[in-house]
């Protein structure tokens, strides 16, 4: 397990804090290189989802259900411009109410519109699942706030090490502001960090389960109303 995790860490970006050690940062503390736009802030082009769900609204992508148009089940809205593999994700966003997430190395359910399957970075407004590691309509929680696991094939992944307290960590989340989510996937590894630290990671050598590359795609959860606001989406890919 050792081995694997040391192989893991050479998979990052030179320079990421992986570790508790790791100092809590404002968005953007980071340099940053080699990102591309994939939300023009205008319009809804190149992005797929449900039209009374979604709209642009001030920059943003605005996800917003009411008493009066809730989904049967939880809802996407998808982008269209690939399938990325290894690469790295940041957008910044605003939750209010409810439960929501960015989808990522996900698919389709074929009988299903607007409805997908993968890797999530779990958002909720209570904080209590935010910045852990989900697998939508599949293995459930990989890796929780603070967890470094390894998914192996087994019931439920082994916790490797600690990222830190899931109390501390969540002192990082703005509750009610803007916060930046930054994802990375390298092979086998998974990465999420919000706001400059790291929340979760996922070594994930379930070959049976797991995916290499899929669509992106941000969550409208079914149940009580929620507004998800998701600007300054820019993707990074070999």
């Amino acid at each position: 397990m050792r081995a694997k995790r040391a192989a893991a860490l050479f998979l990052l970006p030179a320079g990421l804090a992986l570790t508790a050690a790791a100092q809590p940062g404002l968005p953007g503390a980071l340099p940053e290189s080699g990102f591309i736009p994939i939300f023009d802030g205008k319009t809804l082009n190149g992005w797929d989802g449900d039209p009374l769900l979604w709209r642009v609204e001030e920059g943003a992508l605005v996800g917003q259900t009411t008493p009066a148009a809730i989904p049967k089940q939880n809802s996407f809205l998808i982008w269209r411009g690939g399938s990325p593999a290894d690469f790295e994700l940041k957008a910044e966003y605003r939750l209010t109410g409810g439960n929501s997430g960015i989808q990522y190395r996900s698919t389709e359910l074929p009988d299903i519109r607007w409805a997908m399957r993968g890797y999530q970075a779990d958002i909720d407004a209570a904080q209590q699942y935010t910045g852990q590691i989900y697998e939508e309509r599949g293995r459930g929680f990989l890796a929780l706030r603070g967890q470094f696991t390894h998914a192996a094939g087994g019931p439920k992944p082994d916790v490797v090490s600690s990222l830190g307290s899931a109390a501390e960590l969540k002192g990082v989340i703005q509750g009610d502001g803007w916060n930046e989510f930054h994802i990375i996937a390298r092979g086998s590894l998974i990465v999420q960090m919000l706001n400059g630290r790291v929340m979760s990671m996922l070594l994930d050598d379930d070959t049976a389960h797991r995916r290499m590359d899929g669509l992106i795609g941000i969550q409208l959860h079914a149940g009580p109303p929620v507004k998800i606001e998701v600007r300054h989406i820019r993707l990074k890919t070999r």
